[in-house]
């Protein structure tokens, strides 16, 4: 998680210098600090997902656009260039997607302020340099591995299992045009409600969330610096929010918006004292009901055992996990007792807030949710360490490196066990894994021969070697039934899940 981590510091460092160019050193502190506590940011870099490495190059390359229209900058083709390389960069992480929202939201301010008639404009854009960049970085990649997986060049729209296109159709036309009509095969993700998709905004940003009723009072002409800024963000924002409503949704698709929300909140925070007391107190209300709910929550699990590991005390919701946050609904009350720790940390934090907010005014209140959420972010992470044997496989992965040498077999899709491929990089075969992503490459000319079938896993098991079976415990029962209970030894037990072996000397019991 290393690069994700470099990633959003930079995100919140760049929006502090965009912030302190446009708005002044209030408005540069407002957005930095602003957007490095807000929730979705912490919440949607806990995991390696590529939206964020989105979010800093759209912002760089806003930027370099705003930075090339000042009529004084004397390199707009050198800003505008770098503002290709970063195009170029992001396509590597997450394809298209990288160049399509900065650039719509240039042609949408472009359109909105009317300076895509002036020559002027597009003498100072350079989209030529700008589109040469993004070639140089980003084409060496993408034609190499087209050539490495023919068929080169395949347009068709039929997506089902067992076909094979080659890798310009699964990039391209499956994970592009398919995907965002809502017809990509395999279908493994979901869509948000649309109103949860732009409401949930509301949640990310928080605690800063109140400045959103003030930023439409700010002015949006292009005849200033600040102006212009605000404009080129609201652009942004309505670009992106508009662009994902029209298609397949997760909850973390807003992520790219951040920065330009933070930036405008920012501006209005610095245009008055009373929007951000405003915001503040809006902020410490929400923080004061928390309060209230994570003591009676507290008080109520006080008492219950914490035994083993929290795995045991969680439901299951498969029919949820297609969402980005489908993993929340498997909380219990119960649960709770695995999390008393961070949840009194958290408590004090909203505590502290609430008072603190009331108390103080103006930027004293502000720094005082910073300090809070900084406690809440803190304890969040704590409380994630908790959920590690539930979301990891990383206690499997030791076990199985401490037991007698043999063949490692993942149950169903990749995904559920990736950990003991990471902890022990050994290779290992997929009983019935033929699924979701892997699908498709399964069925690529050459490939591993690394998918198995329940009669190719019975005559595995019954070999003098030992074999090892990472499942989740809910399957137990099945291999029983399957391979011979009396053939079936367990090595360890973690989080709800299983390692099994053929060999009873692998059996620690």
């Amino acid at each position: 998680l290393l690069p994700t981590a470099f990633a959003t510091i930079a995100l919140c460092l760049l929006a502090w210098r965009v912030g302190r160019w446009a708005f002044g050193t209030g408005g540069g502190l407002y957005a930095g600090l602003g957007l490095a506590t807000c929730c979705g940011l912490f919440l949607f870099t806990r995991v390696r997902i590529p939206d964020i490495y989105i979010g800093l190059t759209t912002l760089y390359v806003l930027f370099c656009f705003l930075r090339s229209m000042e009529s004084q900058e004397t390199h707009s083709r050198s800003l505008m260039s770098r503002a290709g390389v970063a195009i170029g960069t992001g396509m590597l992480f997450k394809g298209l997607l990288t160049a399509v929202l900065p650039l719509g939201a240039i042609v949408a301010y472009l359109i909105v302020s009317g300076e895509w008639r002036t020559r002027h404009a597009w003498q100072r854009i350079a989209p030529g340099w700008m589109v040469t960049a993004a070639i140089l970085i980003a084409a060496p990649w993408h034609v190499l591995a087209i050539l490495q997986n023919p068929p080169y060049l395949a347009f068709t729209l039929e997506s089902s299992p067992g076909q094979y296109h080659g890798f310009f159709w699964r990039y391209f036309v499956n994970e592009h045009l398919l995907r965002y009509l809502g017809w990509r095969y395999p279908p493994d993700y979901n869509r948000v409600p649309l109103l949860w998709f732009w409401l949930g905004l509301l949640i990310w940003l928080f605690p800063w969330s109140g400045l959103l009723a003030f930023v439409g009072r700010q002015s949006i002409q292009t005849t200033d610096r600040a102006g212009r800024t605000r404009l080129l963000m609201f652009c942004c924002c309505g670009f992106i929010l508009l662009f994902f409503s029209a298609s397949t949704t997760q909850e973390y698709y807003t992520l790219p918006a951040y920065a330009a929300v933070i930036l405008l909140m920012a501006s209005a925070a610095v245009a008055s004292p009373g929007n951000l007391q405003v915001a503040c107190r809006m902020a410490v209300t929400c923080l004061g009901l928390v309060t209230l709910l994570a003591v009676f929550v507290l008080a109520d699990v006080w008492n219950l055992p914490a035994e083993a590991d929290i795995a045991a005390t969680l439901g299951r919701n498969p029919e949820a996990y297609t969402l980005s946050l489908g993993h929340f609904q498997d909380l219990t009350l119960e649960s709770f007792a695995y999390l008393r720790g961070p949840l009194l940390l958290a408590s004090v934090g909203f505590a502290m807030g609430t008072v603190g907010g009331w108390l103080l005014t103006g930027r004293r209140a502000a720094t005082v949710l910073v300090c809070t959420m900084v406690l809440i972010l803190y304890a969040a992470h704590w409380a994630m360490a908790v959920f590690d044997p539930y979301l990891s496989s990383r206690s499997l992965a030791k076990e199985y490196q401490d037991a007698p040498p043999g063949q490692l077999i993942l149950n169903h899709e990749y995904y559920e066990f990736s950990s003991p491929v990471f902890y022990t990089n050994h290779s290992v075969l997929l009983l019935n894994g033929r699924k979701n992503n892997l699908e498709y490459g399964s069925n690529a000319p050459n490939v591993p021969d690394v998918f198995i079938n329940d009669n190719q896993l019975s005559t595995l098991w019954k070999q003098y070697q030992p074999v090892y079976l990472a499942t989740q415990e809910a399957d137990q029962e099945r291999f029983r039934k399957l391979l011979g209970s009396a053939h079936v030894f367990m090595v360890a037990r973690h989080g709800g899940k299983l390692l099994l072996s053929n060999h009873s000397h692998a059996d620690p019991h």
